[in-house]
């Protein structure tokens, strides 16, 4: 049982863009309200654009999407707002709330990337949302993604791992939190998630985000000292940070105490 507090709060209302950090959010089924809340869709492809394909989406890490009563606000690298993305990425794209039937995306295989470079095109697989993401989201996987403290120690700056949670572990060292899978987690006074798998790494944390250069260690590091099955059965892969689905709604602040019951 592990006892400590939540350290911060994020969330990211366009897919693959910068997001923001908050002091408080509600949280329901559908993760922290307004988190992946919208995507863009490539025109001529249908697929929806993520950094996971840095060739062509790499760019969505210049810029950042705050939540506003009207809808996202898009800020560029020069911190000016963005009416027309497409200028930024170089392809047509649309923002959409809603994603397509059976939307996909290209995920390039990360090892290729970080041998032949961002710019080359490598071999690609083509990624369907995953099955425990609510429907009408943008989720990869899961609604809530979190990832400790200690993990961070061991390898690079949080932005490049886009949790929506940070949680503080203390001086306890390693890859904690891939030991919760299958464990509960309650935050605050009403908010429960179940852990369901650790979170395996593509390309996106070895490109720069925003003022934060490129950094192909943020990969390698994971795959020198954490590659583990992210769920029981599967190859070992790079992993940090673990994905959790909501029990049960409530509302997390920044300073709450969480409690871990792990399944391990």
């Amino acid at each position: 049982m592990t006892r400590a507090r939540v350290a911060a709060l994020y969330r990211y209302p366009v897919k693959s863009m910068l997001g923001e950090r908050l002091t408080e959010a509600e949280v329901s089924e559908r993760g922290l309200a307004g988190d992946r809340r919208f995507a863009l869709l490539d025109e001529e492809t249908g697929k929806v654009a993520s950094a996971k394909n840095p060739r062509l989406w790499r760019a969505l890490l210049t810029c950042r999407a705050t939540l506003t009563e009207a809808g996202p606000r898009i800020t560029g690298p020069d911190g000016t707002e963005v009416h027309a993305v497409s200028e930024i990425v170089g392809r047509p794209v649309t923002l959409t709330d809603t994603p397509p039937p059976d939307a996909t995306l290209d995920r390039s295989r990360p090892e290729e990337v970080l041998r032949a470079g961002v710019d080359a095109q490598v071999e690609a697989d083509v990624v369907r949302f995953g099955s425990a993401a609510p429907v009408g989201t943008f989720f990869d996987f899961a609604p809530v993604h979190l990832i400790t403290t200690s993990t961070l120690a061991g390898i690079a700056e949080v932005q490049r791992y886009r949790p929506n949670l940070v949680l503080d572990t203390g001086d306890t060292e390693g890859f904690v939190e891939h030991d919760w899978v299958g464990g509960e987690l309650r935050i605050g006074d009403r908010l429960v998630l179940r852990v369901m798998a650790s979170t395996p790494r593509c390309a996106v944390p070895t490109l720069a985000h925003g003022d934060l250069s490129r950094d192909p260690e943020a990969l390698r590091v994971l795959a020198r000292h954490h590659r583990v099955p992210a769920l029981p059965g599967r190859t070992p892969e790079p992993c940090a940070g673990v994905y959790a689905q909501v029990l049960r709604g409530g509302w997390v602040r920044e300073g709450d105490v969480y409690t871990v019951s792990s399944a391990r």
